[in-house]
C-alpha cells in the first residue's frame, strides 16, 4: 500500500469514527431540531430543552435516538463518499493535490457536497420520518375528533403510522414512487450541503457558525412524507418557502437553528479531535 493510498485509507476511517461518535453524541438535539422545524401553528414544543423532556417522558430515553440507526448505518459511507470525492477534486484540480489555490479548494469542497448527497438524501430522509413518528402520534392522538382538512402522506402500511421502520419505508417509497421517492429534497440538500462542503473543507480548523438554518428547515419540511392534521404538502423549494413566509412568517426559517448550532460545534469538535489523535493512523499502524 502506497503512502497516498495510506493516507486516504486512515482519512476515510477517521471520518467513519469521528461520524459514529459525532451522531451518537448528538443525536437527540438533531432529534429535537426535527420536530421543531417541523410544527405547525400552535406549538407543541416551546424549545429543546422542553422538546426532550416531553420526547423522553412519552417515548422513553431511546424515544431521543429515533431514525439513529440509520444514521448508524449510512454515515460511514457517507464519510466516505466525501473524503474520497474531495481528495479526488483536489488531485484533478490542482497540482499534488496540494493547497495552492482557494478556488480550487472550494471548488473540490462543491464537488465533494455534490457527491455526497447521493447517501446523504435518502438517509436524511429515512431520518426525518421516524424522527418526527413521536410527533405525528401525539399531534394525531390530540386531534383525532378533528377532521383532516390536508392531504397526508401515507406508505400504505397501517404499521407504519404505529410503529415505522427505515426498512418499510424505504421499500413503500421504492415501491410507490421509485428511485425518485427516497430523493424527495434533493435541491434543498444540495442547496445545503454544497455550501457546507465549500467551507468545509478548505477552512475546517477555523469553522464556528453556519448560516444555512433556512434551507435547513425547507428541507426538512419537504422531506417529512407524513404529515399531521391541518399541515400542508409542499411540491418544492420555492412553494415550500412560499407557503411558509405566508402562514408563519420570517422566523420561521430559523426554526431549530439553536438545536442546528448545537449540532454543529460537537460534530467539528469530535471531527478534529478524531484527526488530532489520528485514530486511522493508529489503526493503520497496528497491520504493518
Amino acid at each position: 500500500m502506497t503512502h497516498q493510498d495510506l493516507s486516504i485509507t486512515a482519512k476515510l476511517i477517521n471520518g467513519g469514527v469521528a461520524g459514529l461518535v459525532g451522531v451518537t453524541c448528538v443525536f437527540p438535539i438533531d432529534l429535537a431540531k426535527t420536530r421543531l422545524q417541523n410544527q405547525h401553528g400552535k406549538a407543541m414544543y416551546k424549545g429543546m430543552i422542553d422538546c426532550l423532556m416531553k420526547t423522553a417522558r412519552a417515548e422513553g430515553f431511546f424515544g431521543m435516538y429515533r431514525g439513529a440507526a440509520v444514521n448508524l448505518t449510512l454515515v460511514t459511507p457517507e464519510k466516505a463518499i466525501k473524503l474520497a470525492a474531495n481528495d479526488f477534486f483536489r488531485r484533478l484540480l490542482m497540482e499534488d493535490g496540494m493547497q495552492r489555490n482557494l478556488k480550487m479548494e472550494m471548488l473540490a469542497g462543491c464537488g465533494a457536497g455534490m457527491c455526497q448527497v447521493v447517501v446523504t438524501c435518502p438517509m436524511e430522509m429515512l431520518k426525518i420520518q421516524l424522527q418526527d413518528a413521536g410527533r405525528l402520534a401525539v399531534h394525531h392522538q390530540g386531534s383525532a375528533s378533528a377532521p383532516s382538512t390536508s392531504r397526508s402522506y401515507t406508505t400504505g402500511s397501517a404499521s407504519t403510522h404505529r410503529r415505522p421502520s427505515a426498512t418499510l419505508i424505504a421499500w413503500e417509497l421504492l415501491r410507490t414512487q421509485g428511485l425518485a421517492g427516497l430523493y424527495r429534497g434533493l435541491g434543498a440538500t444540495l442547496l445545503r450541503d454544497i455550501p457546507f462542503s465549500i467551507i468545509y473543507f478548505p477552512l475546517f480548523a477555523n469553522l464556528n457558525n453556519l448560516g444555512f438554518n433556512e434551507l435547513a428547515v425547507l428541507k426538512t419540511r419537504i422531506q417529512t412524507l407524513k404529515k399531521g392534521l391541518g399541515e400542508d404538502m409542499y411540491s418544492g423549494i420555492t412553494d415550500c418557502a412560499r407557503k411558509l413566509w405566508i402562514q408563519e412568517g420570517p422566523s420561521a426559517f430559523m426554526k431549530g437553528a439553536g438545536c442546528r448550532a448545537l449540532v454543529i460545534a460537537p460534530l467539528f469538535g469530535i471531527a478534529q479531535g478524531v484527526y488530532f489523535i489520528g485514530i486511522g493512523e493508529r489503526i493503520l499502524k497496528c497491520f504493518d
